[in-house]
Formats: C-alpha cells, sequence, structure tokens
C-alpha cells in the first residue's frame, strides 16, 4: 500500500511535528493512511481541519483518516464524531512510536478505541524524538513546547498543555547533527520560546541556550530565533544580540496589540511602552535588527482610539513584517465573553493593519536597495537575507546555498538582484 499523507495546517512548530510523526510512521510501517495535523488557533482553525478532513476523505476513498494536533486535543469529540475520521490522537500521544505502531492498518478500522487523547496538563517532558531537520536549506529544531500563561483570547496551552524545555546538551548534539549533514542555518522553535529553562535544573534562559549553541557549534553558520515574548528577553539573549554575527538580526515578536487596556484585558505582560522600549535597545545594541509581529485586529472592546494605538505602534516599533488576525472568538476563553466588536469592524481594522503591514515592508526593502546581503537559497528561484527578508533569483541557484549578493531592486514582496 502507498505511503501515508499527511495534511498540516497552523504554525510552524506543527509543520516540524508532521515531519517527526512521519518519520515515527514510516519506521512503524503504517501505510495506507491520512494524517491531519490541526490547529484550535481560532474557530476558524477548526472550521479549516474540518474541510480539509473531508477534502482528503473524498480524494483518498477508503482510506483511514487520523486526526491529531491542537484542536484534537482541545476538541476531540469534534473530530470523533466526523463519519470520515478513524482515530483522533492527542498532542501528546502523536509524537511516541508506540502511538504509530498501535496505528498499522487494519488496526484503525477494528475494534480499538477511537478517541486516544490524555490530559495534556499532566506531560512533565517533551516529545523525546527529535528529527534532524526537514527540507534541504533550513533546519527547526523544537526546544521548547507548552505555555504557562493565559491570554485572554488564547486556547493554545489546553492544547499544548504546560511550558517544557528540551535540555541544552540534547539541543546542542542535535544541532552538531544538523550542522554535519549540511545544513547552514537552524531555527530554534518553541510555543513559548523566551520561557525555555524554566523547569530545568538551575532554570537557564533562553539567552544562555544561545550562547551555549554558538559557542560549542562553531561550525554553524546562522541561527536564527524564532517567536518571542520580549518581556522575557534575558540578559544573555540581548548580549547574544550585540555580540554574535551568527545570530541573525530578524525576531518575530509576540506583541498583540499597541495599546495598553487592550494588551491588560488580553492579560498579557507586557505595556506598549515595554514592546517600544525593547525595539530601541535591541535595535541600538544591532542596527540591523528587524522585527516581525503579530497584532490582532478587533479585539473586544477594542475602541477607534484603541485601535490606532495598535497602528501607530507599527511605526513607533519600527516593524517590518506584520502578521495581521482578524480577531476570532474562541469558545473556552475569557475573550469570548467579552463585548464583541462588529464583523465589518473587524475586517476594516485587519485591512488597515495590512497596509500599515504593506508600506512598512515596501520601506524596508527600499532601504535594502545598493546594499550586499548573505543569502541563504530555499529553492531554485528565492531565498532569504541574515534578516529574514525574501530574495527572488532571475536564475536556478542550488538550495541551501549561503551567497553574498548585491541587491538591485524590488517587486514590493521581494528583492531582485
Amino acid at each position: 500500500m502507498s505511503a501515508p499523507v499527511f495534511s498540516t495546517l497552523g504554525c510552524r512548530l506543527n509543520a516540524y511535528e508532521t515531519e517527526a510523526m512521519r518519520e515515527m510512521a514510516d519506521a512503524a510501517g503504517l501505510s495506507g493512511a491520512v494524517v491531519v495535523n490541526t490547529c484550535a488557533v481560532t474557530a476558524e482553525a477548526v472550521r479549516k481541519a474540518r474541510q480539509e478532513i473531508r477534502r482528503l476523505s473524498r480524494e483518498n476513498p477508503g482510506v483511514p483518516v487520523i486526526v491529531t494536533g491542537c484542536a484534537a486535543q482541545t476538541e476531540p469529540e469534534t473530530f470523533a464524531s466526523m463519519p470520515e475520521v478513524s482515530r483522533v490522537i492527542g498532542n501528546h500521544e502523536k509524537m511516541q512510536p508506540q502511538t504509530w505502531a498501535d496505528l498499522r492498518a487494519p488496526d484503525l478500522i477494528g475494534e480499538t478505541e477511537k478517541v486516544l487523547v490524555d490530559d495534556i496538563m499532566s506531560v512533565q517532558e517533551t516529545a523525546g524524538h527529535l528529527i534532524d531537520g526537514f527540507g534541504r536549506h533550513r533546519a527547526y529544531v523544537q526546544v521548547q513546547n507548552g505555555c504557562d500563561h493565559r491570554c485572554t483570547f488564547c486556547i493554545i496551552p489546553f492544547g499544548r498543555g504546560n511550558s517544557r524545555s528540551v535540555p541544552a546538551g540534547v539541543v546542542v548534539e542535535q544541532i552538531k547533527r544538523l550542522v554535519g549533514r549540511g545544513f547552514n542555518e537552524v531555527v530554534l522553535t518553541g510555543v513559548d520560546l523566551t520561557s525555555w529553562g524554566g523547569d530545568l535544573p538551575g532554570t537557564p534562559r533562553l539567552g544562555d541556550l544561545v550562547m551555549r549553541i554558538l559557542r560549542l557549534v562553531p561550525d554553524l553558520p546562522r541561527l536564527r530565533i524564532s517567536s518571542i515574548d520580549s518581556i522575557e528577553a534575558d540578559e544573555n539573549l540581548m548580549l547574544a544580540i550585540a555580540t554574535e554575527p551568527r545570530l541573525m538580526p530578524h525576531l518575530h515578536l509576540s506583541l498583540q496589540a499597541g495599546d495598553d487596556m487592550v494588551l491588560k484585558r488580553m492579560k498579557r505582560r507586557h505595556l506598549r511602552d515595554d514592546a517600544i522600549a525593547f525595539c530601541e535597545e535591541a535595535r541600538r545594541l544591532r542596527p540591523d535588527m528587524v522585527f516581525g509581529a503579530d497584532i490582532i485586529a478587533g479585539f473586544p472592546t477594542e475602541t477607534d482610539e484603541m485601535f490606532a494605538n495598535s497602528v501607530k505602534l507599527v511605526s513607533d516599533c519600527d516593524l517590518t513584517f506584520l502578521h495581521v488576525f482578524p480577531y476570532s472568538a474562541r469558545q473556552g476563553t475569557p475573550a469570548a465573553r467579552m463585548p464583541a466588536v462588529k464583523g465589518p469592524v473587524i475586517r476594516d481594522r485587519a485591512a488597515q493593519l495590512r497596509a500599515a503591514g504593506d508600506a512598512a515592508l515596501r520601506r524596508h526593502l527600499d532601504a535594502q536597495i545598493g546594499k550586499t546581503h548573505r543569502v541563504l537559497t530555499e529553492g531554485p528561484r528565492l531565498g532569504r537575507t541574515e534578516q529574514f527578508t525574501e530574495v527572488s533569483f532571475d536564475a536556478d541557484q542550488p538550495e541551501g546555498t549561503l551567497m553574498d549578493l548585491t541587491i538591485k531592486g524590488h517587486d514590493g514582496q521581494h528583492l531582485t538582484i
């Protein structure tokens, strides 16, 4: 029978875990199955998951469908009730090799229990199964999972569990293997990355891990860190920003809003001035630093004045890459019980934020013309600078190569050479 078909929805961590599941499924000899790794970040994400399950079931008639991921963890009954679904697997269970050994067809359609989802809050350790990257250009290393915070709009802690960290020694050894396999860039990833180390002996911080990696893996050309909570940035992380050229000058910030009252109602741990101060300090330490950010449009109770503060944050923090999320009520979260902003207003505000983001990106692209960047090729016609800016090529290039290129222009989205 054919190899399993995998479909990933949601975040980069989900994509990483899909590759880990693919390896475990292959090792277990699983065949003739469809696996959907779901996202639960919004109600819309759950709707898309159901839509994807139905589509894949139609395209693979008679093939068992396995559903896992955050939405499967937070509302297993939703998927267990779908006639297309054979098994529902929790986020902890999906990372266990024995799970995949037990899922070999025809067991999927036998008498076994349809739902295998345990209490994620009882999980104390990260999954022991680590993959050695995926793709040929950039490797993602999961160093942390779960979240101890309870933002009022977010269901993810109930899908991922409490924060737990991969020990530094394990991370370093994995990165050494990746460098040995020829990877030129490694990205540290997690659900709440700046909480890394809080559950480890001595409570090290993310900056300690970054400095240790750069010290013990001297042949690693580029280290990148994914989304961080700027209020948790520690002294060694700031030191690494200032002194380590192999740490890439791009940070994606979990900001969510630019108004203090909205931030308080979100139960965030920073205020507007904290975000601005962090960006100013990081850019002082590393003048070529650029920032991406998540911002939610139309959070409950958000007035026009509050929203204007979020728009102004784009320029006040000099943000470059904006991820705009129209607010979507998530059942089971405190924000879902707050007075809602009307749908058309949410959509209009999201459009305004995206326009501000497009203008910010264009300013950044304009500023790169004439500069020389070291570009990592991601495909025959696409690469990224140290600042994570996309570069398009007019001729095929070998994937995974570092090239020094002078920027001649841009098309509004990509730099050109």
